[in-house]
């Protein structure tokens, strides 16, 4: 256990934890929504420091980061829990922890981690599969060795870090790929357990603290898939984010407490793409359907092929020093 930070003693050895949005109000003996921060005798714990439940070394366009040193190497890493209860989760069997069970995960210290990351010759660490929130005092130890080393830092996160945490980490944090779920507070209440309020706040503290970021929208038939969505998610990246910032819409395929809606038919996501253009959108990516050509990063200037992707594979890539080889055009992004 280490103990936490982000928190605030309240009467009768209860706490208030700041960590994400959710704020919760904990009393003694008991966790939060996270279900892996805890309170003990008015002092909170984090119960998943260096216990690492998923480690592997994936390419980085797996996380989706287009943009973000194409064709090189992440060494991403996860602890047990999340603070959403999405019905849809692929990584429920590690993010939805039972808060009565004993935390599982093997014993791993963020130096350990650095080592690791060099070693298979990546250049960035990925905190992602779960929650990185719900993990921050492990992320942010292992971030700062990371930065020491010359390596990136990256969040996949839903979005729901709290604004002081969020500045604490930000100065070691280089990219974010943030789930922007849906468009609805009906959404985010139903099948989230959050509030689209809070997510859409963070995403602009995010782009305040200049970090790259790239948004992911897992669309899901009969749920968020409705024109006004789409269009309402285009038109908030596009005012609040810039046109550069890429956008992934991606497949949904029935799994956990969701398996009564059907795949994402590829005509939705051709939808998804065309209403993200018609914004203003310079880069609009299909997820999830390697080989449709979704995933291809074009020139915004001349529309030339400038990577060719299938799936997290670059079959050819054509960029010179962050430019387009056929007209100059400048692509957004780090280390193009």
């Amino acid at each position: 256990m280490k103990e936490a930070m982000f928190y605030e003693r309240e009467a009768g050895n209860r706490v208030r934890c700041g960590l994400c949005r959710f704020r919760c109000l904990i009393d003694d003996g008991a966790r939060g929504i996270c279900a892996v921060r805890e309170n003990r005798g008015g002092t909170l714990y984090s119960l998943v420091y260096g216990k690492v439940c998923a480690e592997h070394v994936d390419p980085i366009e797996k996380k989706p980061l287009f943009h973000v040193m194409p064709g090189s190497t992440t060494y991403s890493i996860a602890t047990v829990g999340c603070n959403f209860r999405c019905r849809h989760c692929q990584n429920f069997a590690i993010s939805q922890v039972d808060r009565n069970a004993p935390i599982r995960g093997a014993e791993q210290t963020p130096q350990e981690i650095v080592r690791r990351a060099i070693g298979n010759g990546c250049r960035s660490i990925a905190y992602t599969y779960t929650e990185p929130t719900i993990y921050f005092e492990f992320a942010y130890d292992t971030a700062q060795l990371a930065r020491e080393a010359g390596l990136k830092n990256i969040f996949v996160t839903n979005g729901y870090i709290s604004k002081e945490a969020l500045a604490t980490i930000a100065p070691l944090l280089d990219a974010a790929n943030i789930d922007l779920k849906g468009f609805s507070e009906e959404f985010y209440r139903d099948v989230i357990h959050a509030r689209l309020s809070e997510v859409l706040d963070s995403i602009i503290e995010y782009r305040k603290q200049g970090i790259w970021l790239e948004i992911t929208t897992l669309i899901i038939p009969g749920l968020n898939d409705s024109d006004a969505e789409l269009q309402g998610i285009a038109s908030f990246i596009v005012a609040n984010l810039g046109i550069d910032t890429p956008w992934h819409v991606s497949q949904f395929y029935p799994t956990y407490r969701l398996t009564d809606h059907p795949r994402t038919p590829l005509a939705t996501l051709r939808k998804a793409r065309d209403i993200g253009r018609t914004a203003g959108l310079r880069y609009v990516y299909e997820g999830n359907i390697p080989g449709a050509g979704g995933e291809n990063t074009c020139c915004p200037s001349c529309a030339s092929i400038i990577i060719k992707r299938n799936g997290y594979a670059i079959e050819s890539a054509r960029i010179r020093d962050g430019a387009c080889p056929d007209c100059d055009a400048f692509i957004a992004g780090i280390g193009l």
